[in-house]
């Protein structure tokens, strides 16, 4: 397994995570992803651990919390060995205060995530969402006291607009708080909006991105194509599901697909493998956090690194999955001497 730094900061993750929500099947949104229970999980992360996949991703939203509890359990007696991030913000109760990024929440929900997991410390902890209506000196001051008194190692954002992010890392630097050092953003080869400022961004500012749903929100498993009906088994059978994820033109989907069933045949891989291995190649990319409903998928997944594309298939693909660009990038985009596309 290859291990590279988190952003700009001393510490290294594996490139592969694999992430807990498919674990416990609260609700309807849970459910269509899976239901994962304790035994699963824990040969779930027996496997990981044998491949060298040691970190796991999570957020006490996931099931009521019922995630946590469940990688809690999987992880026990082996904590040592493990890294984990979890992600705090949504709401959590129905009173005003049940929700956000204010000291009094975050405080809140770091040590209920704590007390799920079973852990005296969290490795990287997440803002899920941005809090427009908290100050962001309150937000930042917050998690760097958790930092200071060992109960979170890094923290990172999860999905921030560019100004979000660059805003907040102006605050860490003006007061000398404890900066982002992660960004888990929707990135894949159906969704590449994350090219656009993010990752300029986290190339400045280093800031390394973890990459949450990396096949396209279930599309990119090599089970749907042209003219074939979803599988039965598919997330996207569940209008909850379906309605809580990023939309992708279904030109743009099959274009993708065509693209990567080629590539597939030419390396001897699987669809989820050559789309995964393409992310890897990007700049910023960090981790990319793997989902699993049963051991075949994870070990399917495993199967993404220890090799690469060539430069041949890269460009293939960029060219399958291009899109227009929003302005201002459109405009910027003709004028590379000024504004040279993102190189790792």
């Amino acid at each position: 397994m290859e291990f590279r730094q988190l952003g700009g900061c001393g510490f290294k993750v594996p490139v592969l995570s694999l992430g807990t929500g498919t674990f416990g099947g609260g609700g309807q949104l849970f459910k269509a992803w899976g239901k994962t229970d304790v035994a699963e999980a824990t040969r779930l992360v027996d496997l990981c651990l044998a491949a060298g996949l040691s970190m796991f991703d999570t957020a006490d939203v996931y099931s009521q919390g019922m995630a946590e509890e469940i990688l809690g359990e999987a992880i026990k007696g082996r904590r040592d060995k493990v890294i984990i991030s979890t992600k705090g913000t949504f709401r959590t109760g129905i009173g005003p205060n049940d929700l956000g990024s204010s000291r009094h929440y975050l405080k809140r929900a770091v040590d209920a995530s704590l007390q799920r997991l079973g852990t005296d410390y969290i490795d990287l902890y997440q803002l899920h969402g941005f809090d427009a209506i908290t100050p962001v000196e309150e937000v930042l001051g917050t998690l760097d006291e958790l930092v200071r008194i060992g109960k979170i190692r890094y923290i990172g954002c999860s999905n921030f607009s560019g100004w979000h992010l660059m805003k907040s890392l102006a605050v860490s630097d003006r007061f000398g708080l404890t900066r982002y050092v992660a960004n888990q953003a929707y990135y894949s080869l159906v969704g590449r909006d994350y090219e656009s400022e993010l990752m300029p961004l986290g190339l400045d500012q280093k800031v390394g991105a973890v990459v949450w749903s990396p096949l396209g929100w279930g599309r990119l498993t090599g089970k749907i194509r042209r003219g074939v009906p979803l599988p039965a088994s598919s997330r996207l059978q569940s209008k909850v599901a379906f309605d809580a994820g990023p939309q992708v033109a279904d030109e743009l989907l099959y274009r993708v697909v065509e693209a990567l069933d080629a590539v597939a045949l030419a390396t001897g891989k699987t669809v989820p493998q050559v789309a995964l291995n393409w992310l890897l190649q990007r700049p910023t990319v960090s981790n990319i956090i793997i989902g699993a409903r049963n051991e075949q998928q994870l070990l399917e997944n495993l199967g993404a690194v220890g090799w690469n594309l060539s430069p041949d298939q890269v460009a293939l693909l960029d060219a399958a999955s291009a899109v227009p660009l929003a302005y201002p990038y459109w405009h910027q985009q003709g004028f590379a001497e000024r504004n040279p596309p993102p190189v790792g």
